[in-house]
């Protein structure tokens, strides 16, 4: 039996989320509640999704994917409840990519680790102040395998533009992510 692939194909004129990130010259020590989680999400966490940005030239392939996830009481929460509970954490991982032809055809797959981004719900503020929190979310970037230094100085201009198109669905882009449909 086959299953159909999820995968959001981004416009080949839009950036790869990894290029928006601004950078700066002094490490900036991220709050605790946004570290990437210590435990192992990969294996522990639910991956909801997953994204691929495709080069400038479709035929070459995706020049990014981005793989989601979520923890699974965090999950069960959204299914019931249909919004996100206080405190849940989001981790997307951030892939260069390779592409070739394979015996199934024209193949692109995760490569390298860019980075990762965490978000977590703090729709009342209680989490964290300043220029990482707002949209009652808070926002970080983390860059190859770091999990506390983050390259995000303020999610307004790092973050909200490319999730302004989803504040409808509360900034999230939740028709990339099948395990969230109810």
């Amino acid at each position: 039996m086959r299953f159909p692939t999820l995968a959001l194909i981004m416009s080949a004129a839009s950036l790869p989320a990894f290029a928006q990130m601004a950078t700066q010259s002094d490490p900036i020590q991220v709050e605790p509640v946004l570290e990437v989680p210590s435990e192992d999400y990969r294996t522990g966490w639910v991956q909801i999704g997953a994204f691929s940005v495709l080069a400038e030239m479709p035929a070459d392939g995706a020049q990014e994917m981005h793989a989601v996830y979520i923890d699974k009481p965090a999950l069960e929460a959204y299914l019931r409840d249909g919004v996100f509970a206080e405190e849940t954490r989001i981790v997307k991982e951030v892939w260069s990519t390779r592409t070739e032809d394979l015996t199934t055809g024209r193949a692109s797959y995760a490569d390298a680790l860019k980075g990762r981004f965490v978000m977590v719900r703090d729709s009342k503020g209680k989490l964290g102040q300043g220029p990482r929190f707002g949209d009652g979310w808070g926002w970080a970037f983390f860059t190859g395998q770091e999990t506390r230094i983050t390259d995000t100085e303020d999610y307004r201009d790092a973050c909200l533009t490319c999730h302004e198109p989803a504040r409808d669905q509360g900034l999230i882009y939740l028709q990339g992510y099948p395990a969230l449909r109810r």
